[in-house]
């Protein structure tokens, strides 16, 4: 799709726009005619962009081995944040060293959309851009900064765990299970009963999803206006298997802090409804509302399919995607 000629809103995925959608302009830049274009070409092309983008980097405390660069609305123009300067979104090029490295920013931006659209699930806001030359970027929305400027108290589950390089070396995000993050819930938020639902749900999505790369740094508890800590939007959700052969779940433990593993389970290595039950069960859901939330991701959605042929991913990975999607979809409905 030539990035001149859009289709869709490259926010939303609604067709019939060639350009940043009313709604979505309203939702990710305080209604301000923003160009889904970037002043400048993108680092891989310029060297004068470049050297600016490495400069901007060692301003921006967000973690991870993906490229992440502050960025600052100024009137109606992105910029990269100067000294000093309290950015209020984050851009992220086409990182380094994966394969199909440049279906990275189309397959973050469809899957947050998936989330946010079919599940409801509550997102970072997010959209594609491109620089100058064509070459997509993913942009995202700091929901940590208030409209004064300040910011929100956050804290990610790594933290919450205890976990660092120096006590637990260099993999220390991913090791711990869902079941023990979910414990941390328990303790850490007031209001757990609802926050936990909200977290089973990511949970089951991620891996619906082949998201296989949710690891502690990737959830976060957020500091809201009545002073207490809830449950982050969530951020950083990709289908990794398109780019690695990885595993179903990336905490080292997987589901549970123990080796349960259903009949199912144990015949095609994959968890199914069953073991999704028992982990709701053990993070403190009903067995009732444990059915309510598992049964949206049984139902076959339409606008998933409709999302996926708006995303900006080449027609190949739209259908491994889908392929992806539909695999881990018939592990739940499995009896």
């Amino acid at each position: 799709m030539n990035y001149k000629e859009l289709k869709y809103c490259p926010g939303t995925l609604k067709e019939g726009f060639s350009t940043y959608s009313p709604v979505f302009l309203r939702k990710m830049f305080n209604g301000k005619k923003v160009s889904h274009i970037l002043p400048f070409e993108s680092p891989q092309k310029n060297e004068d962009v470049a050297a600016l983008f490495i400069e901007n980097r060692k301003r921006i405390s967000f973690s991870g081995v993906q490229e992440k660069l502050s960025m600052i609305l100024d009137k109606n123009h992105l910029r990269l944040t100067e000294k000093d300067e309290q950015g209020t979104y984050i851009l992220k090029p086409i990182p380094r060293d994966l394969k199909k490295v440049t279906q990275v920013p189309a397959n973050e931006h469809l899957t947050m959309q998936i989330a946010q659209q079919v599940y409801n699930i509550n997102t970072a806001t997010n959209g594609i851009i491109f620089f100058k030359d064509g070459t997509p970027a993913y942009i995202t929305k700091r929901f940590d900064v208030k409209n004064d400027g300040g910011k929100w108290g956050k804290e990610d589950f790594a933290s919450l765990a205890g976990k660092t390089i120096d006590n637990s070396g260099s993999d220390f995000k991913y090791q711990y299970s869902y079941e023990e993050l979910g414990l941390l819930i328990q303790k850490y938020v007031p209001a757990w009963r609802v926050e936990i639902e909200k977290y089973f749900s990511v949970v089951l999505f991620n891996y619906l999803f082949s998201n296989g790369d949710a690891h502690l740094k990737n959830f976060s508890l957020l500091e809201s206006p009545a002073g207490d800590f809830l449950l982050s939007p969530i951020y950083d959700l990709v289908n990794t298997k398109l780019h690695v052969d990885d595993t179903d779940f990336a905490l080292d433990k997987g589901l549970f802090a123990d080796d349960y593993q259903s009949e199912k389970y144990k015949i095609n290595g994959h968890a199914g409804k069953t073991d999704l039950i028992e982990f709701g069960k053990r993070i403190g859901i009903s067995k009732n509302r444990i059915e309510n939330l598992i049964e949206p991701f049984l139902i076959k959605h339409a606008l998933i399919e409709t999302l996926v042929e708006h995303s900006f991913l080449e027609t190949a990975n739209k259908r491994g995607y889908l392929h992806n999607y539909s695999t881990k979809r018939n592990y739940l409905l499995e009896k």
